[in-house]
C-alpha cells in the first residue's frame, strides 16, 4: 500500500501523457510492456522481433524509475538458423524537473541505459553498450512533444559498432479521452567507425490508445504504427510496430 501510494504521489506531479510508441517517455511509469515488430530491408531481409526488449518497469523512489528489459527474440527469413535472442535491455530514469498540467505542463528527465552482450552471434552486439540521454517533454492542452538525445557507447568494438548519437521525438495529439494520434522522428548519426557521417531518419505515423482502466490501478494501453525510412543510408525500408501495456 504504501508503495502503490508513493508512485501515485510520483506521478501525480507529472504530465498525464501517454508513453509513445518508439520514443522513450520522459515520465516515470509503472507497466508490463511487450512490443512486437516487423521489419523489411532493401535485400529482401525480414526480420520479426517478439518482444522488442521491454518487459518491467517499476518506482522504487520517488525521482526514479527502473526498466528490466527482456531480450528480444529475432526471427530472420534469410539466411536459414540464424534466429535467436538479442542482448539483455536495462534502463534507469531519474526525474530531474516536473510539472503537472496545472503547473506548467513539462519534465526532464536523465536516463542510463546499458544492454549486457547475452545475444547470439547474429542478433547481438557483442559487447555492453552504455546510453545516457537526456529527455524531455512540453505539453501545450491537448498537445504534445516529447523528447530524447543520447549516445551509445559500447565497451569494444568501436570500429563496427561506432558512437550513434541518437535523436528521438514524438508529436502526440489527445483525441477523445483515450486516442493519442501521433508522429515521431527517429533518428541516428553515427560519429565514429566504419559508418562515420552516416545519417539514419525513420518517420513513425502511429496512434496509441489508452489508458483504459480495467480494475482500481490496473489499466490497458495499446498502439500500433510504422517506421519509414526516408534517408539513403538505412537499417530496414519498413518497420511496423505493435505494442501492448498493462500499467499499475
Amino acid at each position: 500500500d504504501d508503495w502503490f501510494a508513493m508512485a501515485s504521489r510520483t506521478q501525480a506531479v507529472q504530465p498525464h501523457w501517454i508513453t509513445p510508441l518508439v520514443t522513450v517517455t520522459p515520465r516515470l511509469e509503472q507497466e508490463v510492456r511487450y512490443d512486437q515488430s516487423f521489419q523489411s530491408a532493401q535485400n529482401g531481409l525480414a526480420i520479426d522481433n517478439f518482444g522488442g526488449g521491454k518487459g518491467i518497469e517499476l518506482i522504487p523512489e520517488q525521482h526514479t524509475e527502473v526498466i528490466v528489459g527482456i531480450p528480444g527474440f529475432l526471427k530472420r527469413n534469410i539466411p536459414r538458423n540464424t534466429d535467436g535472442f538479442g542482448d539483455w535491455p536495462f534502463l534507469i530514469k531519474y526525474r530531474l524537473l516536473a510539472a503537472n498540467e496545472d503547473n506548467g505542463n513539462y519534465i526532464v528527465t536523465a536516463f542510463m541505459g546499458f544492454s549486457v552482450p547475452t545475444g547470439s552471434n547474429v542478433n547481438g552486439a557483442g559487447h555492453a553498450i552504455f546510453t545516457p540521454t537526456l529527455a524531455f517533454g512540453k505539453g501545450f492542452g491537448d498537445f504534445d512533444f516529447q523528447s530524447t538525445v543520447g549516445v551509445a557507447l559500447p565497451s569494444g568494438g568501436l570500429d563496427r559498432l561506432g558512437l550513434p548519437v541518437i535523436y528521438n521525438t514524438a508529436l502526440q495529439y489527445r483525441v477523445f479521452k483515450y486516442f493519442w494520434p501521433e508522429v515521431e522522428t527517429n533518428y541516428t548519426w553515427q560519429s565514429y567507425g566504419e559508418k562515420t557521417g552516416h545519417n539514419v531518419l525513420y518517420l513513425t505515423p502511429g496512434i496509441v490508445i489508452g489508458r483504459i482502466p480495467l480494475h482500481e490501478r490496473v489499466g490497458l494501453t495499446f498502439g500500433a504504427g510504422c517506421q519509414i525510412a526516408v534517408t539513403k543510408y538505412r537499417g530496414y525500408n519498413h518497420n511496423v510496430v505493435l505494442t501492448a501495456r498493462i500499467p499499475f
